[in-house]
């Protein structure tokens, strides 16, 4: 690099995910070890914008690992979208004498950071932590284990009551452009029909699978369905199935932003910590406007063109699976 890196600033955008305070922890310490003084940007893009920033130390970060959400919090900013609160937020970075930004988010994030970097041409990094697991470089992004063993937990639960009353359950899950969350909580679930954005399902598709549920003699049937899905949500698919079968006592669950919170499970714990060493590694090893990702077990660093420019895409393996599972 032309410039040595001496001042890292990280920050939290975007959605929350379990696992963000594992990451932010990991690009702390890991700063700190390579003998780099180490800042933290509360609320994201806003919090640059405002100058709310301050230097944090090893133990800023000590018993975080555990917690769901983020100790840096996030918030959106449609200032930090013009040139003018970009290059507000530059400033207030090189006040602090900032050289190099990591941030903890999601495509919105990566976007964001992009921008600023085409601009002012400051070293930055992007750690993906999302819950809808959307983006393409790495096979998991932070969050999305913990909030699909969230989801499954719920499809359990929501199964006791199904059985005890003979009723069908849609259960509407996060994914507004990716079904991952979905479609691998429904075949863990054992749930009757998937509904994903990614796939061409149609109501008199979903009725004929649940016919045939009715003909096997099924005592309940579970229908997860991403929040995104091209027939509808889950209380309009819901209504429109109805109208078939009315002898069933249909329910709904939108399980919502439960998914987002809790305590992040071992596997994200684990995922977050490296991305964040790697992020910081990254930087000092001249990476810049990229994604951190790790596939196959290796080490990646996604260019923001390579990594915006399509969605992760479902597996159709898991497709054919969850179909013949669902018998």
């Amino acid at each position: 690099m032309s410039k040595e890196i001496n001042n890292i600033a990280v920050f939290t955008s975007g959605g929350d995910a379990p696992g963000m305070n594992a990451a932010i922890r990991a690009v702390v310490r890991t700063s700190i070890f390579y003998n780099k003084k180490i800042f933290g940007i509360y609320r994201g893009y806003e919090g640059m914008i405002e100058g709310d920033i301050e230097e944090l130390d090893a133990r800023s970060v000590g018993n975080i690992i555990q917690r769901g959400g983020t100790i840096l919090k996030s918030a959106r900013s449609d200032e930090f979208r013009t040139k003018e609160g970009r290059q507000k937020a530059y400033e207030n970075l090189k006040e602090k004498g900032i050289d190099a930004l990591v941030a903890i988010g999601g495509d919105g994030t990566f976007t964001g950071l992009h921008n600023f970097y085409l601009e002012h041409k400051m070293p930055v990094i992007c750690i993906p932590g999302t819950i809808d697991n959307d983006l393409p470089g790495t096979d998991f992004t932070i969050g999305y284990d913990t909030a699909t063993n969230t989801v499954v937990d719920a499809v359990d639960k929501i199964r006791d009551t199904a059985l005890s009353h003979n009723r069908l359950f849609f259960i509407e899950v996060m994914g507004r452009d990716s079904g991952y969350i979905a479609i691998n909580s429904g075949i863990a679930g054992g749930a009757a029909a998937i509904i994903i954005p990614e796939d061409e399902m149609t109501i008199d598709e979903l009725v004929a699978k649940l016919d045939k549920g009715v003909e096997s003699k099924k005592s309940s049937s579970l229908v997860v369905v991403a929040e995104g899905g091209k027939l509808g949500n889950a209380l309009q698919i819901a209504e429109e199935v109805h109208k078939r079968f009315p002898y069933y006592d249909t329910k709904v669950t939108i399980l919502g932003h439960l998914q987002r919170g809790g305590s992040p499970t071992y596997f994200d714990r684990v995922l977050a910590s490296k991305m964040g060493v790697y992020a910081v590694e990254g930087i000092m090893a001249g990476k810049t406007d990229v994604m951190v990702g790790i596939q196959n077990g290796i080490t990646v660093y996604n260019d923001f063109e390579s990594t915006m420019v399509k969605n992760h895409e479902i597996e159709p393996e898991a497709l054919r699976i969850s179909k013949i599972l669902s018998i």
